[in-house]
Order: C-alpha cells, then structure tokens, then sequence
C-alpha cells in the first residue's frame, strides 16, 4: 500500500524492494511446509505452484483492470489490503491449530516421518548443480515470458489493458495447469525423462513463436507457457527428495535466491533485446536456453527414482 503513495521512480523502488523483502519468506518456508513428512511430493508441490501461477494470471487480469477503472495507485492498494487480511486470518488459523494440537510444535507432529535416504556426495553434488543451472535458466525464461507476453499481445492485438489482461490471464491460468500433470509425472517415474521432454517443448515451441502472428500467437504462447510452468515442480521435487527436512529450508533459500537474481536481470536484458531487435530475437534466445536446460537433465541419474525417500 506504501507503493501507492509514490510520486517518482526511487519512491516507487523503495516500496517495491520492501515488498520483495517481506513476500521472500514465501518460498523457503512455504514450500518446505508443503513437503514435509510426505513421500510423494510432485502433487502437493503441483497444486502450491497452481495457485501460485493463477496470481501470475490475475495479476495480469486485476491489474489491468484496476488501472483501466481507478488508476496505477489502487493496483497496489488492493494488493496491500488482501494480504493483511490473510496474514491476520493465518495468525488466526495458527493459534487455533496449536490449540487443537495441544500446543505441540508442527515438527513434533511430522516427526518420525519419511525423510530421505543417504545420497552418495557425488550424486548429491551433481544433482544440485543440475539443480542450481536449470533454476537460473528456467527463472530467465519465466521471468522473461511472463514479463514480455502482455507486452507482446499489445503489438499484436488492438484492446484497452483490460483487454489484453484477459488475454494474458487465459495464457496463465489455462498453463498453469500442467503443473499438476507433470506433478503426477514425477511422482509416478523417473525425473530425467520428463525434465528432459518438457525443455526440448520449450525449445521447439519458442522456436516456433518467432514465426507466428495473430491469433497463431496466442495458441502457441499457450502451449510454450504450459511447458514452462510445468517444469516449476520439477526442481522442488528434486531439493525435497535430497535434503533432509532440518535443511530443507535452507536448501529452497538458496535455490529462490538464484531463481530471482536472474528474474531480476531479466528485465533490462527483455528491454534491450525487444528495443535492438524486437520479440523475435527474445524468443530465439529463449529457444537456446530452454536447449541448455535439455543438456543439462542429461547429467541427472537415468534412474533418478534412486534418489526418492
């Protein structure tokens, strides 16, 4: 709500680095509760990253929306008033689960609990760096499909912001789907394969978007974002499988801490490619990290089940 006060740029990146720094909690800690105690953790972590990805998509939607009817400010305003009152409403939800747990911690509750086995240090350090590179090529290509569709459906269609809002919330919300098909995928067989399969997808269908127009380009962007947000789980299915859950959360930090230093200098990167040469050379670009992430899978077990708790 503080960022609907700003009246110049530095006011405006002071709000938005104090909201990034308190909405961080999200993912180490979040995710971590979600996997906890569980041996099939491709569905859960799936449904988490739908309703994550459908605020992708409503953003795009309610944003436009709000800056059509009351202007840039309300943007932020009704954000800021949700979030206070989920975060009264969990505070709530907290004090009257460890009443009904008789005021046993949650660790307490998992404990004893699957937990992975013993995994060899050389598989442990190979995992982690597939891991870690395909966290910052797929927080690259994320960042910069998320960032650039609304952008690219406005040169290619004729609307309002609300108009093209609808047209960036039916990309997202209808990809974001495939998160619970690959989390059932990973839960039931080896990860090389599908992690393998989803950026060679990616590859070819970026390809394929350079050279479309039209509505062509609204069905492609659906199938390349349904790739995308389906690779999502895949990393966090891996980190929950090989850390135990005492460094789990440590372990998301430093994966989340890569994914958003790269979706932060994927911005600038999206402005100056689109201003030297437009969206096509982006998406070329994007073509060729999706085949390194392909590369990349290569190097994980063929038997990655090996790993599982």
């Amino acid at each position: 709500m503080l960022a609907s006060l700003a009246n110049n740029p530095v006011q405006i990146a002071f709000s938005l680095t104090l909201i990034g720094v308190f909405a961080a909690i999200y993912h180490p800690v979040g995710l971590a509760m979600v996997v906890q105690g569980r041996n099939k953790t491709g569905i859960p972590l799936a449904i988490n990253g739908v309703f994550g990805n459908m605020g992708v998509a409503c953003a795009a939607l309610l944003t436009g929306f709000l800056i059509d009817v009351s202007g840039w400010r309300s943007a932020f305003i009704v954000p800021g008033v949700i979030s206070i009152l989920l975060g009264m409403y969990y505070q709530l939800f907290v004090r009257s689960s460890r009443q009904s747990d008789g005021g046993a911690p949650h660790s307490a509750v998992t404990a004893g609990k699957a937990e992975p086995a013993a995994v060899p240090r050389n598989t442990l350090l190979r995992v982690f760096t597939v891991i870690f590179f395909t966290t910052a090529v797929g927080g690259l290509i994320f960042q910069s499909t998320t960032f650039s569709l609304p952008k690219v459906f406005s040169e290619q269609f004729s609307g309002s912001a609300t108009i093209i809002g609808w047209y960036s919330f039916l990309v997202f919300s209808v990809a974001a789907l495939a998160q619970l098909v690959v989390g059932h995928l990973v839960d039931n067989y080896s990860i090389r394969p599908i992690f393998a399969a989803v950026a060679l997808l990616q590859a070819a269908l970026f390809f394929v978007m350079t050279k479309v127009s039209g509505t062509t380009t609204l069905i492609v962007a659906i199938a390349f974002m349904l790739a995308v947000f389906g690779q999502i789980p895949i990393n966090d299915v891996l980190v929950g499988r090989v850390v135990r859950s005492e460094w789990r959360s440590r372990a998301y930090a430093i994966r989340y801490l890569v994914t958003f230093t790269v979706m932060a200098s994927a911005v600038p990167l999206i402005a100056w490619v689109h201003g030297s040469w437009g969206f096509s050379r982006l998406f070329q670009l994007l073509a060729i990290s999706a085949s390194l992430i392909f590369v990349a899978t290569l190097f994980l077990s063929n038997s990655e089940r090996t790993v599982q708790h």
